[in-house]
């Protein structure tokens, strides 16, 4: 592993080598941060997993990297995504692709919402709109209130309230922590998928409390969107991270010295995804029982249920 010296050191020859950047390692190197981002993984936790050196994922990830196929096909492993994902174009793939992102290429964030969700009727893997009103589903990161709001929000509407971290671990018979560990990132979430599965096929009304990285995984979300009503809960950066921490639990950041900046990048990182929720309510700033009001109005709406 890099010293701190050796990391100070990456980043200064990445600054005196600016002028030399290749504009497709410069792109690439985007691209490695913003999936390690929304993976809400560290450049030490991405180096282990990938069994390079931090100072190598800095250099790929500054774009002063010139790195190996290889190299890349290891980075991309230990982001859980293909190399095609990981070098930029997937839609290359196919002519029916080439197509299709030349009708999608030059349309706004609704036009291509509209388009998901036409096409997840057109393929049946989205519910109707009747069947997605009674379920509620909170998004965002610990710390947003995501538990708590929850029970609370449940408890008032008379729904079942499920935590899904919780039908993880009892489909796995052991903590998620140990799942990671254990089975490894895919395996964790084909439990989640298992998980989610099952709550849409029993509860045709309830509120769930999803994990914070269920986002990161494109298919599990697009489950998500496609047979709940999604509510993300917002918050700033150091809100979550005071929250977690008042709870004693400061596993996401475990060993970092850099907790507040990791935790703003995974925040940025999933932000996108996180907000195409149907609603979004912002708990920063608010007491719980302001941010249940808030919470409940907007819902009880949604229900036209009486606020």
């Amino acid at each position: 592993m890099a010293s701190q010296e050796e990391s100070v050191q990456v980043e200064t020859n990445a600054q005196d080598a600016d002028s030399k950047r290749s504009p497709f390692l410069e792109s690439l190197g985007e691209r490695v941060r913003t999936l390690r981002s929304r993976k809400g993984m560290t450049r030490r936790a991405v180096a282990v997993a990938a069994d390079v050196s931090e100072r190598h994922l800095a250099n790929l990830e500054y774009g002063t990297g010139n790195v190996s196929v290889l190299v890349l096909l290891q980075v991309a492993h230990a982001l859980q995504c293909s190399l095609a994902e990981l070098l930029g174009d997937v839609t290359t793939t196919s002519p029916e692709w080439l197509l299709i992102r030349e009708l999608l290429g030059k349309r706004s964030e609704a036009d291509l919402r509209r388009a998901r969700v036409q096409l997840s009727e057109l393929f049946g893997e989205g519910g109707n709109a009747q069947e997605r009103k009674g379920r509620i589903a909170l998004i965002g990161l610990r710390g947003a209130g995501k538990t708590a709001l929850g029970q609370r929000l449940a408890d008032d509407l008379g729904f079942p309230f499920i935590e899904l971290s919780r039908e993880i671990e009892q489909f796995a018979g052991c903590q998620i922590s140990e799942i990671h560990n254990l089975y490894g990132a895919n395996a964790y979430r084909r439990y989640e998928r298992r998980a989610l599965e099952e709550a849409i096929q029993i509860y045709p009304e309830v509120v769930i409390a999803t994990p914070g990285g269920l986002v990161s995984d494109s298919a599990n979300f697009n489950l998500l969107l496609s047979h709940c009503t999604t509510l993300w809960l917002q918050a700033d950066a150091a809100d979550h991270m005071g929250r977690v921490a008042a709870q004693g639990d400061m596993r996401p950041m475990a060993g970092s010295r850099e907790a507040m900046e990791d935790l703003k990048r995974i925040l940025e990182g999933r932000a996108a995804f996180y907000s195409k929720a149907d609603m979004a309510i912002n708990t920063s700033g608010r007491s719980e029982d302001q941010a249940f009001h808030a919470l409940r109005t907007s819902v009880r709406q949604h229900l036209t249920l009486p606020v």
